[in-house]
């Protein structure tokens, strides 16, 4: 029985996402250092209004201090997990928890990461959610409309991402053919060809960075191939910025690692849903669904045993 450990990526952010941590002495120093990156202290931010933890030069460092601030607080509370997983920016979020950056170094980097995704991106751009239709078929469609896949979340579950008028163009002939289309609130075509600038940049940065192996392997984003070196990570951070995740790679990799139980740091819980349906027999949940990090541990524990 083994523990692996996901950390999200933008989509669940509100304005009781630290409500769990009031009582977590070990992740005030986290979320404190967090403030002069953000502008403002995380628990100021939970004032509102909830539109500004969407903006993505603050919501990428802010969920990366968030979740290590949770990690932070339970890690000596449970036992130490196999492997870590992390989602889009959450990926970035799993070295700080893997023990590959500091705080204030894993924070600066989100900012940086964002500052540059924003600069690269297209000002036309977006991401659409597809459900009902097959990779292949998905991606052929896709090509002929300039438009990328940018995330395998399933089978026939996807995030594809490009220029508006060109997405705006695709959805009819997606749905022609099966396909459940959802518009996404995000003006970013993230890992997409589109922001390969962007990844330029951040790998520069990253290069410069204190970055180091990972004390815990944390699964690429890319492929799902755990992750135990420095130039390893290096490769990998910098090309899903501009390159398709394959979450249920990782999801197997997991598997593959010998997870049987899988806790999401959240905030929200699409990842342990999502592992549920792609692994029916692993437990997960996520801290979102408990009123005490006290719950999360002992629900842990007991399903360790």
């Amino acid at each position: 029985m083994s523990l692996g450990i996901l950390c999200p990526g933008q989509g669940a952010q509100n304005l009781a996402m630290l409500d769990l941590l009031s009582a977590a002495p070990e992740a005030h120093a986290v979320l404190e250092a967090a403030g002069p990156v953000l502008g403002d202290s995380p628990w100021n931010l939970m004032k509102g209004p909830v539109e500004a933890l969407y903006v993505n030069a603050l919501a990428q460092p802010l969920l990366c201090a968030v979740q290590l601030a949770t990690w932070t607080a339970l890690r000596s509370r449970l036992p130490a997990p196999r492997v870590f997983a992390g989602y889009s920016v959450g990926e970035l979020a799993a070295y700080g928890c893997a023990g590959a950056l500091d705080a204030g170094e894993l924070l600066t980097l989100a900012h940086e990461r964002a500052r540059a995704m924003d600069a690269a991106g297209p000002s036309d751009s977006g991401m659409r959610a597809v459900r009902g239709m097959d990779r292949q078929r998905l991606k052929t469609l896709c090509e002929a409309h300039g438009v990328h896949i940018a995330i395998v979340n399933d089978a026939d579950r996807f995030v594809i991402g490009g220029r508006e008028e060109a997405l705006r163009k695709l959805e009819p002939e997606l749905s022609a053919r099966g396909g459940a289309v959802t518009v996404l609130p995000v003006h970013v075509a993230s890992h997409t060809p589109l922001l390969a600038s962007a990844a330029h940049a951040f790998g520069e940065r990253l290069a410069r960075s204190g970055l180091r192996a990972p004390s815990t392997p944390v699964l690429a984003g890319l492929d799902g191939a755990p992750v135990r070196t420095r130039e390893r990570a290096l490769t990998t951070l910098t090309r899903q910025v501009a390159e398709t995740v394959d979450w249920a790679a990782c999801l197997e990799g997991l598997a593959e690692e010998g997870c049987t139980v899988l806790l999401e740091l959240g905030p929200g819980a699409d990842l342990s849903r999502m592992a549920r349906d792609w692994l029916p027999s692993v437990s997960a949940r996520s801290v979102s669904d408990f009123k005490t990090l006290e719950g999360v541990c002992t629900w842990v524990t007991r399903q360790l045993e």
